[in-house]
């Protein structure tokens, strides 16, 4: 099983991914530093059938005795009512300070069930165990937790690193085509902002991806978090260089936000945003067109869509892009590319972004 270190001092930890490693969860729990003692496993009643019984027989081979605690599918979870509903189901389980929580689900159970470990009792150890490919080549590292509000995504949160990530990649074979596809945005981003190497891959690869070969899927998901790390490592807190990791992403959670966190999966709109963002590089950063076309086509064919929707400079998408977390001053930090694999930042007013859109 593939593992590798987030190297970030007294807040280090390791990453293990590969095909089964559910199965050594409680295993790797103990050799992570965790007591085998009360926990909570938060997961989401579509994950629960599937594996919520092996997270629980692992862990309690181990020696922990685990609550389960299961949440409503979707990105209308991501909200403080959630994080109220889970520090009662937290109190009620009998949770302590050392008792951890183990995060069973995708991007959306990391981001909650993360927020509420990182302030219930002002921090329980944390565990991601990711079920999807966005939460395992992505959000599952790095410590970002959160809920969003109606006008703006991940408005509210905390950075809290985990004390070990587990991705075990057999848990994308059960995953609908559309939600397996979204999450190859985020893999694609790491190519555009930092590794253009990785793009030539994908390229040559997306077939076996897209038919979910165990090997294939291993390498993708161990070389995207490789990547994410080595910019988590310098710049832990978003304060310089963590921030091109949102390449994508603030014309895409405007437009999550705009239709409402429903129209729209998460990796489905970074992919349209990329495209947003391509089209402002070759205007303010200098990439060329050939290779604004390149990604797109990269993008298509991971089954991603490219296209800004009809309609979409309305007053929810302007507004959702002034309520960006990355604003200052009047404009947004936006994060552009001057060539695959090189990434900057400029600040960009709300009439330059929707200038350059058209």
């Amino acid at each position: 099983m593939p593992v590798f270190n987030v190297n970030l001092g007294e807040r280090s930890y390791p990453v293990n991914v590969g095909a089964g490693a559910l199965d050594d969860l409680g295993k790797l729990a103990l050799g992570a530093g965790l007591e085998a003692s009360r926990c909570a496993i938060i997961t989401d009643t579509n994950i629960a059938p599937r594996y919520l019984d092996r997270a629980l027989s692992s862990l309690r081979k181990a020696g922990f005795d685990a609550a389960t605690i299961e949440l409503a599918p979707g990105e209308e979870t991501k909200s403080l009512a959630t994080i109220a509903a889970l520090y009662e189901r937290m109190t009620e389980a009998r949770l302590d300070r050392r008792s951890a929580v183990f995060a069973l689900g995708g991007g959306v159970i990391g981001d909650v069930a993360g927020f509420a470990a990182a302030t219930f009792m002002r921090g329980v150890p944390l565990v991601h165990v990711p079920t999807s490919v966005v939460a395992q080549v992505d959000s599952s590292l790095g410590g970002k937790t959160g809920v969003n509000l109606r006008s703006a995504k991940n408005l509210i949160g905390a950075f809290y690193q985990p004390r070990l990530v587990v991705a075990d990649v057999a848990t994308l074979a059960s995953l609908p085509e559309r939600e397996f596809c979204e999450g190859l945005a985020e893999v694609i981003k790491y190519g555009a902002i930092v590794d253009a190497a990785l793009l030539d891959d994908l390229e040559r690869v997306m077939p076996a991806i897209l038919a979910r070969e165990t090997g294939i899927l291993e390498s993708v998901v161990e070389r995207s978090l490789r990547l994410k790390a080595s910019v988590v490592e310098r710049d832990e807190r978003e304060s310089g260089l963590r921030a091109i990791l949102n390449f994508g992403h603030t014309v895409g959670h405007a437009l999550e936000a705009a239709s409402g966190y429903g129209n729209y999966r998460h990796g489905e709109a970074v992919a349209i945003g990329m495209m947003a963002a391509s089209r402002l590089s070759c205007r303010y950063a200098g990439l060329r067109i050939d290779q604004a076309e390149r990604l797109a086509n990269l993008i298509r064919s991971a089954g991603l869509p490219t296209a800004i929707p009809e309609g979409w400079r309305g007053e929810q998408f302007i507004g959702a892009l002034k309520l960006d977390k990355k604003r200052a001053h009047g404009a947004v930090e936006f994060v552009l590319i001057s060539q695959l694999g090189h990434a900057l930042s400029r600040q960009l007013s709300i009439d330059e972004i929707l200038a350059g859109l058209g």
